[in-house]
């Protein structure tokens, strides 16, 4: 990925964290949207500083088509899209608000679809481009009081597929990593952390999604790579 562009969501939290180095030492120009400032140093405190200067922070709001535009236009190209925004909730469905349900898929799908959207308008305009999304193991063996999560994890792997599918022919590629449990901070926090083993780490996915994100990858489309950890 040296000298490529990338818009990579989500790399101030606890999987862009793990990630977001990787992509760096790989050479990329990385623009990473945020909506605190206070994210941004967690980040610079998790990269080298002789990568630093290859490292931009945009504020915006993920949710909002209209900012979601603004972020793509304003860089010079969009090589390469990792998305790792999303959100994990946990709930019996017959109990589950509603504006619980619409808060998860507007998380994982919505942010998903505007930023394939308009990094994809971009990319075709170019006439390149890797997309990788971040979909979950939840997505294809769905887990009682998981039914949000899953459902619309669900729709970010069938989101991924089609564009594979639009995009044949091309020199663009979508592909969508399912991981189970990762090994982060919220997630010992939220889970217990005597398992935590067995999970997936973080630079051990950021491999994954980079290879995904390569040149070399250019023949692998629509694939739902899973990646399990020892879980």
């Amino acid at each position: 990925m040296k000298d490529k562009y990338v818009l990579l969501t989500g790399g101030t939290g606890g999987l862009g964290l793990g990630v977001t180095p990787v992509v760096l030492a790989q050479g990329a120009l990385v623009t990473v949207p945020y909506r605190k400032a206070k994210e941004i140093g967690r980040i610079k405190d998790a990269i080298s500083p002789t990568t630093q200067d290859r490292l931009q922070f945009t504020p915006a709001d993920l949710q909002d088509e209209q900012a979601v535009q603004q972020l793509v236009d304003n860089m010079p190209r969009v090589d390469v899209l990792i998305h790792l925004v999303g959100g994990f909730a946990i709930g019996k469905t017959h109990e589950y608000p509603f504006a619980d349900w619409q808060r998860d898929f507007g998380l994982n799908l919505n942010t998903t679809f505007l930023l394939c959207k308009h990094s994809l308008r971009r990319m075709l305009e170019n006439g390149y481009g890797r997309i990788v999304t971040v979909g979950s193991r939840g997505a294809v063996e769905p887990g009682g009081q998981l039914a949000a999560y899953s459902a619309s994890k669900a729709g970010v792997v069938a989101l991924t597929k089609a564009i594979a599918e639009e995009t044949k022919g091309t020199n663009i590629t979508a592909n969508v990593v399912l991981p189970s449990i990762i090994d982060t901070p919220t997630n010992r926090g939220a889970l217990g952390a005597e398992n935590a083993h067995n999970w997936v780490k973080p630079e051990s996915l950021a491999q994954v999604i980079c290879f995904l994100a390569s040149e070399a990858a250019q023949d692998v489309r629509g694939a739902a790579v899973p990646v399990y950890g020892s879980a």
